[in-house]
């Protein structure tokens, strides 16, 4: 029985990279292929994402979310490797130049709580078959802008009753937590009962 596992991220080398988590994530899931897995990745929309893959499809229209609208999954290739990639075509969430992270003031983009619970969502949708072709049995949530994929799973199962995928979460740099004002949380789509340790 093959592994099929997902990598949720917000950076891969070659196609965006701030700092070691890019070279991780672009390391772990071939590796992981070499062993056997069916091994994908999940990754914002961001212009250098999508300029670096090829033979983008799309995979499911996803709507209004997160104030954005007309959002996307699609999948892709990453030439280096093969590797397949899911990528989530937002354009108001993710369509900015320069850092994925801080506007031109070098401060946090006041919506990056919505930005990554995006992906999070998406990271939870993959689980439950968003893909009718591919879902994952694991997701591997990398730092705190895949850390909503857990919850979001979570949520899921307390829903249908029954559990999608097993999760893990790996922090690569505890210095930066994707800290948010608690007004913020009615906006992730969370049951309330979720805002605690």
């Amino acid at each position: 029985m093959t592994i099929r596992a997902l990598h949720v991220a917000s950076e891969l080398y070659p196609l965006l990279k701030t700092g070691g988590l890019a070279d991780v994530v672009g390391a772990l899931p071939p590796a992981l292929i070499e062993l056997g897995a069916d091994v994908r990745v999940l990754l914002p929309g961001f212009p250098a994402v999508l300029a670096g893959l090829s033979d983008l499809q799309p995979v499911a229209r996803i709507g209004e979310r997160f104030g954005a609208s007309n959002v996307m999954l699609e999948r892709g290739t990453l030439a280096a490797n093969g590797l397949v990639v899911y990528v989530i075509r937002a354009q108001s969430l993710y369509d900015r130049g320069g850092n994925p992270y801080l506007d031109a003031e070098h401060v946090p983009y006041g919506d990056n709580a919505q930005r990554f619970a995006m992906l999070g969502w998406t990271a939870a949708q993959l689980a439950q078959q968003l893909d009718p072709a591919w879902a994952p049995q694991i997701v591997h949530a990398h730092d705190w802008h895949a850390g909503l994929a857990p919850a979001y799973l979570k949520a899921a199962e307390r829903e249908r009753g029954k559990p999608s995928a097993r999760t893990v979460f790996t922090i690569h740099n505890l210095a930066y937590q994707g800290i948010f004002p608690a007004h913020q949380f009615g906006q992730l789509g969370l049951p309330s009962d979720f805002f605690h340790m």
